[in-house]
């Protein structure tokens, strides 16, 4: 396992009316954060909140390239990010949810204190795979074929790289002292991080790209 101090680039926030950052996305141009009450899509560059919708968000979000995904208690939402609307809903699973991606047709649920990642049917909520982490997970992305998982127990939290098939432990971020990963989305050369109940969304770099955080 390769293992490394991540590299922050960039934080925003914290923003008004909002004390703790849950799941994060990117959908190609913005960076989606769930806030409790409401999905918030924010201007990756200047750090703007463009818009809200109201929706139960207290845990992962994922972008299947026009939908969004929203954990909600026991269900996972299918939302229009247009329009906020939900179009349909499906079972998270049993024992609760934290991250949430889509990769390859499916969505990979991370539950927290179980310390797993389930890829999951989006039409039926039926998991199809489970991995086993040492660690309580939080946020999940796949980008450019990696999967990627945050984590966050007692004092440490770190971003990692992990086996799909194996859940072997490729590389690993180790997030600065006092500063967690609640949720995780990833734009090619950046990850978009959760910062809890910071109510912060950090940038760090992605390992071999030399992004400086804004476009």
């Amino acid at each position: 396992m390769k293992k490394m101090p991540a590299e922050i680039l960039r934080e925003y926030g914290p923003f008004p009316g909002i004390d703790h950052v849950h799941g994060v996305t990117y959908d190609g141009e913005q960076v989606w954060f769930a806030s409790g009450d409401k999905l918030n899509a924010m201007d990756p560059g200047s750090g703007e909140r463009r818009r809200s919708i109201d929706a139960a968000a207290y845990a992962g979000t994922a972008f299947d390239g026009e939908h969004l995904f929203q954990v909600a208690g026991e269900l996972i939402q299918k939302i229009d990010p247009g329009t906020g609307l939900v179009l349909s809903t499906i079972p998270s699973p049993s024992g609760g949810a934290s991250g949430l991606a889509w990769a390859e047709g499916t969505l990979w649920v991370g539950q927290h204190s179980r310390r797993k990642i389930h890829q999951i049917d989006p039409d039926t909520g039926n998991i199809l795979r489970t991995i086993e982490s040492n660690r309580f997970v939080t946020g999940v992305t796949w980008i450019d074929g990696e999967l990627w998982h945050g984590t966050w127990e007692s004092d440490g939290s770190d971003v990692r790289r992990i086996d799909p098939q194996t859940g072997d432990i490729l590389e690993c971020l180790e997030m600065p002292p006092d500063i967690g990963v609640s949720g995780l989305g990833a734009d090619g050369d950046r990850f978009f991080c959760g910062g809890g109940d910071s109510g912060k969304v950090r940038v760090i770099r992605r390992p071999g790209r030399q992004s400086d955080g804004g476009r």
